[in-house]
Parts: C-alpha cells; structure tokens; sequence
C-alpha cells in the first residue's frame, strides 16, 4: 500500500519534578537538604532511511510520545532522562507543522541518515538542594519539570527521482520502467493500472545509473479531478527531466501531438505543493518517447509529432518498449539532459537613472547699509536706550 500523507501528533516527554529531601543521619548533626533534580524528557527525531518508500507506518498510528523524565530523589539522586523517539521516514519527505496561519515548513529531509528535532523534551525540574544558600540553610522549594513540546505534523513525500515518466494512460509508461530498470508494476490492457508512483533505477554502462519514476497517467482535466487528478504529479517537483510517453500506434484512437498539448496544459495548470525549492513542471527539460513504433500502422502519424515537436525544439526518439528497440539512444539522451547543468535564469537590463541636476546655491542677499544720518557710537561707550 503506498502511502505519500500522513497527518502526525507527536508529545515530546515531559521533565521530572524536583525533590525536596533533607540529610536524616543521626552522626551528621544538622543535615542540609538532599533532594536531587528531575530527568529531562525525551525528545522525538525524524530520520530519513532509505529502508522505507512508503508514509503507510504513520496512517494507522498517527500519535507518538517520547518517555518522560523521572522524579529527583534524597540522596543527592537526580531523576533519570527520558528515552529520546526516532521515527523513520522515507528519504523524500518534507514536514509542514499545522498552524493559525496554515502549513510551516519545518525540515525537508533527502539525504539517507538526515535527522532532524521534531519536538523538544521538557527540562527536569531542581531539587531543594539547588536552592541552598547562605541565607536559606534549608530550602523547601523545589521545581516541578516543565512540559515536553507537542506539534501537529504534516508529512508529504516526494520521491527522489532524476527522471519522471508522464503520459496518457496505457501509453506504456509502466512497460518501459520495466523495460529499463528492474521496476516490476503493474501491466495490463486496460487504462489507469498505475495507481501508485513507481521507482526505478535504470543501469548504463560505465557505471552510470539514475532514478526513474512513473506516475499515474493524466487525461484531459484532470486538474479538476478528473480521472486520478494531478495529486502524484508532486512526485515529479524534484526531478531533472520528463519524458513524455506518447502512444503513436493507431489504437489509442487519439492524435499524438494532441496528446502532448492536453499533457502539456495540465503540467502548466499543476499548482504544486508550494516548495519554493521545486521548479515549475513546465519548465523543466523535456523529451518526447514515441512508444510503440512495433504497432506502428501509420508512419504518418509520427512524422506529424516529429515535425511539430521540431518547431518546439524538442527531441522526439521512437522506441518500442515491449521490444526493446530505440531504447538505448533513449537512455543515453536522457543521461545527457540529466548532467546537463541548467542554463541560470535571464536578468532583465535595469536602466541607470540619470542624476538628477545639483541645485545652484542662491549668492547671499546683500547687507543694508546704515542710513547716513546715525553716527556710530564710539567704542566704550554704550548706545543710550530710547
């Protein structure tokens, strides 16, 4: 059963209360206080392994707690820690935590072993032991321990694939993942078998090799919901290149370049999951598979799709993926594309604006001149007052 969300309650351990104690033997006269801290709580870890594929642990157990921290205890005894929770997840899974506000992104875990705090314990609380001063020879206080943290988490995974398979259903995407790698789905005469994403690494020579991911097939709306909708196409935000599975045999009854626009426009109205992270799915690097040129009746209809794909520069390579033909230039184009390292995004020009004129400085008025009728005072002697 695949599993790609999954909602969380995680309560981290709470800390140990604090102990009051005071010294009881009768050789040691006045015995001072004793009572020994709490535990801490223990906390809860998410770690990514490559061990599990699918969220399916967290959809029938939704609620996990870590062990909380013993009381303190006489004798100077600090209370012991609570066990820290580590819960495993798939490499891929990206963690939102529930808030007023909507979804908060918390980690976004991709690397085998990356471990992350989900939720922090609560400290243990002081003994009355702590408190002994100079002026308080024998404390009755002590601390109780403060509560764990508790979250309501969103889990979403994202599988890690290099190359992502789109397409109408029974185009024979799941036929070529099986073709290239050692993937074994679903394969029937009969349109929606993939219900789940599937994952394949596909081996070349020299030791080269990629992750391959197949998806459900998409039709047309199915950004509304129509058919399966475009929920697994979350899947394909972190990979490098699509390849666009096109059925160029008559049997489908569609016309191939229709099928790529109807394809086309519904990567273009995918809204995503919101990462900031994930390209735009109708923007990444694309390929054109003609599958089943073994059934192929009418050469024209994939020399329709060649010519158009040629105005929108994109390379088409016909391949039979229940035979195996075309396969290996297929592959190599796609290990191309995948090394391939993306062209930075185009900067528009920013005029410079032209420093605005300095002001002149306006010449300093003229002082008055006294009237010719009043005579300065002589120096030392004050001007009489009217």
């Amino acid at each position: 059963m695949f599993v790609d969300e999954a909602d969380v309650k995680v309560f981290a351990g709470d800390g140990g209360n604090g102990c009051v104690s005071f010294r009881r033997e009768k050789w040691v006269p006045r015995g001072g206080p004793n009572g020994g801290n709490g535990g801490h709580g223990g906390s809860i870890y998410l770690r990514a392994s490559d061990h599990h594929n699918t969220l399916v642990a967290f959809r029938f157990n939704p609620e996990f707690k870590a062990q909380r921290g013993e009381h303190g205890m006489g004798s100077d005894c600090t209370g012991k820690d609570g066990k820290d929770t580590i819960l495993d997840v798939p490499a891929g899974t990206v963690v939102y935590e529930y808030t007023e506000d909507g979804f908060m992104p918390l980690a976004d875990l991709t690397e085998n072993g990356q471990q992350v705090l989900i939720a922090r314990g609560g400290r243990g609380g002081r003994g009355n032991a702590a408190f002994l001063s100079n002026s308080n020879r024998a404390p009755r206080r002590a601390d109780p321990g403060e509560p764990g943290e508790q979250r309501m988490l969103k889990l979403q995974l994202k599988l890690l694939a290099d190359v992502g398979l789109v397409g109408y259903p029974n185009a024979g995407k799941s036929t070529l993942i099986a073709r290239v790698s050692s993937a074994k789905p679903k394969i029937a005469d009969y349109p929606f078998t993939t219900l789940s994403p599937n994952l394949g690494v596909v081996h070349m020579s020299g030791d080269r090799s990629f992750v391959m991911a197949d998806v459900p097939g998409l039709i047309e709306g199915a950004h509304s919901g129509i058919g399966l909708g475009t929920k697994f196409l979350t899947h394909l935000e972190r990979t490098k290149v699509l390849a666009h599975v096109i059925d160029v045999s008559s049997s489908s009854g569609r016309d191939p370049v229709d099928d790529f626009n109807v394809i086309t426009k519904e990567l273009e109205l995918f809204e995503g999951s919101g990462d900031e992270t994930a390209a735009a799915l109708s923007i990444k690097p694309r390929i054109v598979v003609a599958n089943k040129i073994d059934a192929l009746d009418e050469p024209a209809r994939l020399a329709k799709l060649t010519k158009h794909m040629a105005k929108l520069r994109v390379p088409v390579y016909p391949v039979s993926a229940a035979t195996g033909e075309g396969i290996p230039e297929f592959l190599e184009a796609l290990w191309k594309k995948i090394v391939e390292k993306p062209a930075p995004p185009k900067q528009k020009a920013v005029k410079k604006k032209k420093p605005a004129p300095k002001k002149k400085k306006k010449a300093p008025a003229p002082r008055k001149k006294a009237p010719k009728g009043r005579k300065k005072a002589p120096k030392g002697q004050k001007k009489a007052k009217r």
